[in-house]
């Protein structure tokens, strides 16, 4: 059998904020751990209204928001609109350039993830997109104590449908207490792979814990087996498992630009100042959220 991939690094993401009024807790994209092939960024965020992200560009990524509580509606200025609920998922292809906000919808505290994958460089100028998916259309199974939501990828006899340029699996895991049981995923042994703990304690293999907000980076020599074990006798395990293929190439990056130059960057910066090369909508546009809050 293959042995269990180990725990070779594991930190506690703290709160920041960002965005207007936002507060984050970052786990890769900060001075610890600034990239994790192919991943840039992985916030877990928690925003009450009239606080949020309003009018922002990307460029040359994507981004996947996974909401947990509340909703968060997107805008964007190709005309696309929509709430994105608990449970819901949006992969968004920034591609060659997209400025969008993301607002949050109704009152209370909405809470979700946002992933930032890497494109390769031949993909980081193809044209924007979105692929969405309602909670209730997210592919999922259970099976001796434990049930996978399949964002992104295949576990358990089931795939998700979502497309991912960057070969990328996401698996949100919930395993039961009251029994040792454990989630055991594979992942293809040249991938990089991280848990993210949401609830409970996960432990894994060599005896390392981790709590709620923790990030766990698994070496990738071990084998093709992920392994966490819920041994709490009254408390559920519930983590994300993300996994991805290395792209391998350079990495240049100015807040929500990501290239593989400094040359490209400085173009992205002209592309967004003289709303050229992709950027051409951004001139006349302003979010709904922004009208409302009488900004001009």
């Amino acid at each position: 059998m293959e042995k269990p991939r180990q725990v070779v690094r594991k930190f506690l993401a703290r709160p920041q904020h960002e965005g207007v009024g936002a507060v984050v807790r970052r786990s890769i994209g900060r001075f610890e751990l600034r990239y994790f092939d192919p991943f840039l960024v992985l916030d877990e965020f928690s925003v009450s209204a009239p606080s949020g992200f309003p009018d922002h560009p990307h460029r040359g990524f994507e981004t996947v928001t996974y909401m947990l509580e509340g909703a968060v509606t997107h805008e964007d200025f190709e005309g696309h609109r929509g709430t994105i609920k608990a449970g819901d998922v949006q992969w968004m292809t920034a591609g060659r350039g997209i400025v969008h906000s993301e607002m949050p919808a109704g009152p209370g505290t909405s809470k979700g993830l946002q992933l930032w994958v890497n494109l390769s460089s031949h993909n980081k100028m193809i044209e924007p997109g979105y692929q969405e998916i309602q909670s209730k259309d997210i592919a999922s199974t259970t099976s001796d104590g434990v049930t996978v939501r399949v964002i992104a990828g295949q576990s358990m006899g089931v795939r998700s449908p979502v497309c991912t340029r960057t070969p990328t699996m996401y698996l949100d895991f919930t395993v039961r207490p009251a029994g040792a049981a454990a989630a055991r995923q594979p992942v293809p042994a040249a991938w990089n792979a991280f848990v993210y703990v949401l609830e409970g304690e996960a432990v894994f293999r060599n005896g390392e814990k981790a709590g709620p907000h923790h990030l766990v980076l698994l070496g990738n020599g071990d084998g093709g087996i992920v392994e966490v074990w819920n041994k709490s006798a009254d408390k559920p395990l519930r983590f994300l498992l993300i996994a991805g293929e290395p792209i391998g190439e350079p990495v240049a990056q100015l807040g929500p630009f990501v290239m593989n130059t400094e040359e490209e960057i400085d173009m992205t910066i002209n592309d967004f100042e003289f709303n050229v090369n992709g950027f051409e909508k951004a001139k006349h546009w302003k979010s709904q959220a922004l009208v409302a809050l009488g900004v001009e």
